[in-house]
């Protein structure tokens, strides 16, 4: 062996035993959160901040009331005996920004495990950056079916749901009075176009038809006049926006102004509580799916998340606040089970099939896509200026077994889904003692 191969051999020995060495406990584990405050999605992201810090300090069992900030509290948590760091950045919602700040937060300041981000197209990017550092990414809240679907790889987990779950969910009211004949808007990204994709396929095999085409726009439009008139054109009895972010706020107020009800159904999704509280007046009484508020689930987590929301953030947990704090569980569960071990040919199994309690219930991550199976609801809007923003009334909580996404995994990738059999019972007996 000549000299200076030998030396290439100790230094990549070295390396290995450094990084060994780094998964130990006393040794700090530093978190990458990718979020976005200062883009169109910005309030999301947010969400996905305040959830993610308080999750942390509830699986870690650490009183954010007997710190004096929420900082100091993140400062005492630890988990497997590590400390934690959680070091955040601000995407602004651009893929390129988030793939290179991901990057630099492995290679320059020792992040072990990424968390992000609130839109599916920068979380896309962040899927490849895991892979190629050989890190785990927990996806949040990014909600595109290819995020765990053609876009799957098996270093990242989900913990939020995915807007297939979205439209089974939809899927149990859709047919009841709102017309047969549907037209999808959508925001012009992964998001939307996944989104759309999943619920022309749900809402067609419940009786649904698609008068045209999905109408695609920019998310950042600020005129949806040419877009609204397409849909009042379109003879449909239905529109289905798939939107997200600020501009839902102008979206919604465009639909009043071109009187797009008064012809059609708007069936979308109800939002964080900022958005819906500046609706129009005449969305009260509408009905639609909703992924989570505050209100609704009765256990002692969603308990805990709302009053430490409120003591902490002066607010009330929001639309993402809640898988934010889920994901958070979900990590904590995972590193305390392969004792601190991040690497992820020990985490991938801890986290396969992991099953535990949350905000909205019970969370159960699919071992064959790391897709998290978690329960939807169905509300009606009662009221837009509760002080509480208590703006619903609960219809129905849709069991997790009820809306479970199909198993999409990339083409060439092996069959997973042999995986997923102890899995498979595990819901059948769920579904069979709640008496479906």
């Amino acid at each position: 062996m000549s000299k200076k191969l030998l030396l290439l051999v100790i230094a990549a020995v070295l390396l290995l035993g450094a990084v060994t060495a780094f998964a130990q406990e006393g040794d700090v584990l530093k978190i990458g959160l990718l979020t976005d405050q200062s883009g169109a999605l910005t309030i999301y992201g947010f969400e996905l901040e305040y959830g993610f810090k308080l999750g942390l300090l509830y699986a870690a069992g650490v009183d954010p009331a007997a710190y004096a900030s929420v900082d100091e509290a993140l400062a005492a948590v630890t988990i497997a005996g590590r400390p934690v760091e959680v070091i955040v950045r601000d995407n602004g919602s651009d893929p390129d920004t988030g793939a290179t700040q991901a990057r630099e937060l492995i290679e320059q300041e020792g992040v072990e495990l990424l968390v992000g981000a609130p839109s599916s197209g920068v979380t896309l990017g962040l899927q490849q950056v895991a892979l190629d550092s050989d890190v785990v990414l927990f996806a949040a809240p990014g909600a595109s079916p290819a995020i765990t679907g053609a876009n799957f790889n098996v270093n990242t987990f989900r913990v939020c749901r995915n807007t297939f779950q979205d439209s089974l969910a939809l899927a149990s009211f859709a047919t009841e009075g709102l017309g047969s004949n549907w037209i999808i808007l959508a925001a012009d990204y992964d998001f939307g176009r996944s989104s759309a994709a999943a619920f022309e396929a749900v809402l067609g095999a419940a009786g649904v038809t698609f008068v045209q085409e999905t109408i695609y726009a920019p998310l950042e439009t600020t005129d949806f006049t040419p877009y609204l008139q397409q849909v009042l054109d379109s003879g449909a009895d239905a529109v289905l926006p798939i939107w997200a972010g600020d501009t839902s706020v102008t979206l919604w107020q465009q639909f009043a102004e071109l009187g797009v009800g008064e012809q059609m159904n708007i069936v979308g999704a109800f939002n964080s509580n900022d958005i819906v509280a500046v609706s129009d007046p005449s969305t009260i009484g509408s009905i639609s799916w909703i992924v989570y508020h505050y209100s609704f689930p009765q256990n002692e987590v969603n308990d805990w998340l709302t009053a430490q929301y409120q003591a902490v953030y002066s607010d009330y947990p929001d639309l993402f606040s809640e898988c934010a704090f889920a994901t958070a569980q979900a990590l904590v569960a995972g590193v305390e089970a392969t004792s601190g071990d991040t690497l992820p040919e020990a985490l991938i199994p801890a986290l396969e099939g992991l099953v535990f309690e949350g905000p909205k219930g019970t969370y159960a991550i699919r071992p064959s896509d790391h897709q998290a199976l978690v329960p939807m609801y169905v509300a009606q809007l009662a009221n837009l200026d509760d002080p509480a923003q208590d703006f619903y009334d609960l219809l129905a909580e849709v069991p997790a077994y009820e809306v479970i996404p199909p198993v999409m995994l990339p083409e060439g990738m092996a069959d997973r889904t042999a995986l997923d059999e102890e899995f498979n019972a595990m819901i059948a007996e769920m579904a069979a003692a709640a008496g479906m």
